[in-house]
């Protein structure tokens, strides 16, 4: 036992040291100095003063007002778990140390001096006898030995109780091991009351947290999956397409190469941060309809899952490769149905306004084939992508055997008209002086001299383009239409290209009785007649009405 305690007392000392260096607050005060002081409540005061210069106006105001709640409702438990630490372990543990054992080995020092005494009482008792002269058979005799026989006795009686005392001290020290354990298990029980307190104020203050951030409408929409978008804001169309389209159909339609021409990046990084706003000026990016286009393309590519679904890709890629025009499209509108709501909304809302699109392709150079081409790769994609050259080669090319038909029989795949400004938020912007060249937008069937002087008028405000899609595409492969760069020389009105690349009469959906007998090839030649036959103006949708279509 005399071994074991120094041992303790140096644990115990050692223990003691650490736990209080663990303390936040100041040791031996009361909750309200010691909460002054303590790191978590100067936090919770920071975060409060933060909420009330942002207000509850701002969603960073709301969240720093909550938190700051919380760190302090922290604060005050930690305050009560370190004084229950404190009275409970940290005293206890420094009585052991510093008032127990320290008693039990000054008993033990004690001890040894009253031995020490003894033994000179006894020497000099001895030492008496003998010089006395007398026998060593005959008992001392004389004041003198009876008083030194009475202090080696008195010595010895003293030894015997001290040795008793430091005997019970052992023994209750001894005996008292469990309850110096107890100060370790008490220690781990206070934490863990502690912890799960602060653990039930956190889970508390989480819920509200985020019904906030759900309910706080102004959240990014790139690179959002389109669900949580579309729930949040509680639209049907995703806002960056409509806000999009809209714009480009007040300011793009007759722009050369829409959706090809590089915008400039400073440009179209402005336009993505705003729309991930909610907020655009319609006037400022009415002047450069490249960076709207770019911002569309942007949306569409860095959305978590394409537009058309992953679980879908392989029953588009499957039908693509139908060699049989009818099958072809009965398999890709077989697969249109099959798209969620909110992917099929949004899909055939681009397909709309990609057809309509095409109805200028006279003056913006983009036909279905090439709108394809540069838009299908950002619509749907391979959900294990490989590299560039990769992407580029067969499979870019079936996705393109899947949009154009998509585009071109836009009112048959998806019937029934359209309207684009969904939410009535885009209208005609002001055209000022610098934006004059957009004020109006000739007819897909204004004379060629006419249209080349107008597009002469209007060139666009970013020139440099990113031809390594066209010219790949300029390949023929699959039997995927190539790109033809020949437009100013091909013949023909937007009515004759509509009512000849009329989809089959057969298909699921019963396509209006006004379209002609089912073409051999969805693409055929133009005939003389039907270019000679002047066009009747788009109307709202830019499909001619009637008989027409």
């Amino acid at each position: 036992v005399e071994k074991r305690l120094e041992l303790v007392k140096q644990v115990s000392h050692s223990t003691h040291k650490k736990l209080t260096a663990c303390l936040q607050g100041q040791q031996g005060v009361d909750a309200d100095k010691r909460s002054k002081k303590l790191p978590l409540t100067t936090l919770a005061q920071c975060l409060m003063e933060g909420s009330a210069v942002l207000g509850d106006d701002s969603l960073l105001g709301k969240m720093l007002r909550l938190c700051g709640e919380a760190e302090d409702k922290l604060a005050q438990e930690l305050i009560h778990f370190e004084l229950q630490v404190e009275r409970d372990v940290i005293e206890p543990l420094f009585v052991l140390a510093e008032v127990e054992i320290p008693n039990i080995q000054k008993q033990r020092k004690h001890l040894a001096k009253l031995v020490l005494d003894m033994d000179s009482s006894r020497t000099r008792w001895q030492q008496s006898m003998k010089s006395s002269g007398l026998a060593s058979n005959l008992q001392p005799s004389g004041a003198k030995a009876d008083a030194l026989r009475e202090e080696m006795e008195e010595a010895a009686n003293r030894v015997e109780i001290c040795r008793d005392q430091l005997s019970a001290d052992m023994y209750n020290f001894v005996a008292k091991e469990v309850d110096y354990a107890n100060y370790f298990q008490t220690l781990i029980e206070v934490q863990a009351e502690y912890h799960r307190k602060s653990l039930a104020l956190l889970q508390n203050v989480l819920p509200q947290i985020k019904a906030q951030q759900e309910a706080w409408m102004e959240k990014p929409s790139f690179g959002k999956p389109l669900e949580d978008h579309l729930a949040v804001s509680g639209r049907e169309i995703a806002f960056p397409v409509e806000a999009c389209v809209t714009m480009l159909l007040e300011c793009g339609m007759q722009e050369e190469g829409l959706f090809r021409v590089a915008p400039s990046a400073s440009k179209l990084k402005k336009l993505k941060a705003a729309l991930d706003c909610c907020v655009v000026d319609v006037q400022e990016y009415s002047a450069d309809p490249h960076a709207i286009a770019g911002a569309l393309k942007s949306y569409l590519r860095e959305l978590p899952e394409p537009l058309m679904t992953f679980e879908l890709y392989e029953e588009w890629i499957q039908a693509s490769n139908i060699p049989e025009q009818e099958k072809r499209l009965q398999a890709l509108w077989n697969a249109c149905e099959k798209l969620p709501k909110a992917n099929y909304n949004n899909i055939r809302y681009v397909i709309k306004f990609l057809a309509k699109l095409t109805e200028y392709q006279d003056i913006n150079k983009m036909t279905p084939s090439n709108v394809a081409i540069v838009l299908g790769p950002n619509l749907l994609w391979p959900q294990a992508e490989g590299n560039m050259t990769e992407m580029m080669t067969t499979v870019s090319l079936q996705i393109v055997g899947i949009i154009e038909p998509l585009i071109q029989h836009a009112d048959w795949f998806f019937p029934g008209d359209i309207e684009f400004n969904v939410t009535g938020n885009y209208g005609s912007p002001m055209h000022v002086n610098h934006n004059a060249n957009y004020s109006s937008m000739p007819s897909p069937d204004m004379d060629h001299a006419d249209r080349r002087q107008h597009d002469q008028a209007r060139r666009p405000l970013s020139v440099a383009t990113d031809n390594m899609m066209l010219e790949f595409y300029k390949k023929d492969g699959m039997g995927v239409r190539v790109m033809d760069t020949s437009w100013v020389a091909r013949r023909g009105t937007s009515a004759g290209r509509k009512a000849s690349s009329a989809p089959p009469a057969t298909q699921p959906p019963a396509p209006p009785a006004e379209l002609p007998p089912t073409p051999h090839s969805p693409i055929p030649e133009q005939s003389p007649e039907i270019s000679a036959t002047p066009s009747p103006p788009p109307t709202s949708f830019g499909f001619p009405p009637g008989t027409e279509r």
